[in-house]
């Protein structure tokens, strides 16, 4: 897409889509012309560079960042633009119009340094707590339990195979004689993300629609909580045809299959849209879909740890120091993780 363009080419395709639509769901004119400004922005940094705005990577976005440094732009102002962006992206996402959104990863790691974004909603331990207690579907609540209190993304949820779960609860193997893998069978209520698994890729003789983006193996601590979730689901868990066992699989039109990130996701809005967590045309910042329990996650487990890296460790990020927290497992992850995290159901045990 090279071209010069006005600023009125750059408010075509998805770009006016988004427009019109924030038009109708009422968002006042002020709001729309700052969208309108910071996305007729964006898009021609991306003309430059050949690059339509719906192909535009984490790279892109990341250099769009670093250019309105560059400009000279204050930090606030800049945080305000990613947003906008961010908001964009995730209402193309929602809509089925793109297929990812490039700002979260970008987001972010803007929150993890200070540049927290002014809209995101904030969940106190308490009312994420009150919220698990209202789930009563045992698959729904897993998902949920799971997912705030390893941080792991939706698409490895849905990847996980029974194997890959060891609990000291014997509901695996007693249900489904299943030995967990060679990685945790020597840590009882342990789970494990690798970091080898990508779209097309055939493991555990079926092949994956869904992608790991972890840049290590990780093998993340499951507490009484979470196995307690995990035992309730496998009572219920259908058999299936899959040599691979997934843990999660749908129970409704598509019984039996493994679910996938599109499932979750309507699991979760259906759910947080319920209790008034989730609205149509609020942006990704405000609304809770799978993605917000890893900023739960990453949020809560920092400020009781106060340790950086073990939070980057259980969430596979990239780093120098994984390789000691890999080999001092028990000590750097399972033991501050079990003392330090967070209780999500009224049969409180521990920290709260």
């Amino acid at each position: 897409m090279s071209r010069t363009g006005t600023a009125t080419d750059y408010d075509d395709g998805p770009v006016g889509t988004f427009l019109d639509e924030m038009e109708l769901y009422g968002r006042s004119t002020s709001t729309i012309e700052d969208y309108r400004t910071t996305l007729r922005q964006l898009r021609a940094f991306l003309a430059a560079r050949d690059t339509p705005i719906e192909d535009a990577t984490r790279g892109d976005c990341l250099k769009w960042i670093q250019s309105l440094r560059e400009d000279g732009y204050a930090p606030g102002s800049i945080r305000t633009k990613a947003v906008h962006v961010n908001r964009f992206y995730g209402y193309m996402v929602q809509t089925g119009e793109f297929d990812e959104n490039p700002m979260v990863v970008v987001m972010e790691e803007m929150s993890e340094r200070g540049d927290a974004s002014p809209t995101r909603r904030r969940i106190a331990v308490a009312e994420m707590r009150e919220f698990v207690g209202s789930i009563r579907n045992p698959l729904h609540r897993a998902i949920v339990v799971v997912l705030a209190k390893t941080g792991i993304r939706v698409g490895e949820l849905c990847n996980l195979d029974l194997r890959d779960v060891h609990l000291s609860n014997p509901a695996i193997e007693q249900y489904y004689g299943v030995q967990p893998r060679a990685a945790v069978s020597d840590r009882e209520n342990t789970l494990f993300v690798p970091s080898d698994v990508d779209v097309g890729d055939t493991v555990n003789g079926e092949q994956r629609t869904e992608g790991n983006k972890r840049h290590r193996d990780t093998r993340i601590p499951v507490d009484d909580e979470v196995e307690r979730a995990l035992v309730e689901w496998l009572a219920i868990r259908p058999d299936v045809e899959s040599p691979a066992e997934p843990l999660f699989v749908n129970v409704s039109e598509n019984y039996g299959q493994r679910l996938t990130s599109e499932m979750v996701r309507a699991y979760v809005t259906d759910l947080a849209r319920a209790n008034g967590w989730y609205a149509t045309g609020a942006g990704v910042e405000e609304n809770v879909t799978p993605h917000y329990f890893r900023h739960f996650f990453t949020t809560e487990l920092r400020q009781r740890t106060d340790d950086g890296y073990l939070v980057k460790y259980l969430r596979g990020d990239v780093g120098d120091v994984m390789d000691r927290y890999t080999h001092n497992w028990r000590e750097l992850v399972a033991e501050p993780y079990s003392e330090s995290v967070y209780q999500l159901t009224t049969r409180r045990n521990g920290n709260q």
